[in-house]
């Protein structure tokens, strides 16, 4: 018998878990990261790695920046890892954890180890897991685990990821040493880059209707005399 979770009740089980509306330019943010995360946890090649949990947080907390109400946040991050049978705190830990060796490492220590050409001893045991990833001929390559390499580079150096040709030049040595697909890699990055982009001018837009609607109200309120209510938008 085939028990193999379906979307549908991941679905299901993020809305039980978290029961507060979910604002509209957002609600394709959460359930498009949820089933992109569903369909790689049905699959038998895919494995959880800090990497990965790196991407997912980040492109969680991008995607999400400028939420209201802003507390909601965690219960939606907590809720799209429970509905998947999955523990929130070891995304976040792991992430913090990867995040942090990046912040303590050169740029070059950071190519170096994940090219795995050198590695630095502030690594400590994440050189295994990437180890696992590198020597993994059925490793499942995803969005995710792409972001996740993004945010590591871009953390050493935010210089270098905005050019075009060193971030091209940094791919060349990494993808070839974790056996991803390059050409899949610059795809997938520039597609995230360009809708972080279109989220913030969502944001704008949405930002300029809500100052728009409260200026109405408070000219209504002043040509009856009266007080309008307070908004939290």
């Amino acid at each position: 018998m085939n028990n193999v979770r379906t979307v549908s009740d991941t679905k299901r089980a993020f809305y039980t878990i978290h029961t507060r509306p979910i604002n509209s330019i957002y609600r394709r943010v959460v359930e498009e990261l949820m089933v992109e995360m569903h369909l790689l946890s049905v699959n038998v090649d895919f494995n959880y790695d800090p990497i990965f949990a790196l991407g997912v947080v980040t492109s969680f907390d991008r995607f999400m920046q400028g939420y209201v109400p802003e507390q909601d946040k965690q219960s939606i991050f907590n809720a799209i890892c429970k509905a998947l049978e999955q523990d929130p705190h070891k995304y976040r830990q792991d992430a913090e954890r990867l995040e942090a060796f990046a912040k303590n490492a050169s740029i070059e220590e950071i190519i170096g180890w994940l090219s795995q050409t050198n590695v630095p001893p502030s690594a400590g045991d994440l050189q295994p897991q990437l180890e696992a990833i590198a020597h993994n001929s059925r490793f499942k390559y995803s969005r995710l685990f792409a972001i996740g390499l993004f945010t590591l580079l871009e953390v050493g150096s935010p210089d270098l990821i905005k050019d075009e040709k060193q971030r091209l030049e940094v791919l060349q040595k990494i993808c070839p040493a974790l056996h991803l697909p390059e050409d899949k890699v610059q795809k997938d990055l520039d597609l995230y880059r360009s809708n972080l982009e279109k989220m913030a001018q969502a944001r704008i837009v949405l930002e300029d209707t809500l100052k728009a609607d409260r200026k109405k109200r408070e000219e209504r309120a002043q040509a009856v005399g009266t007080t309008p209510p307070s908004s939290k938008e």
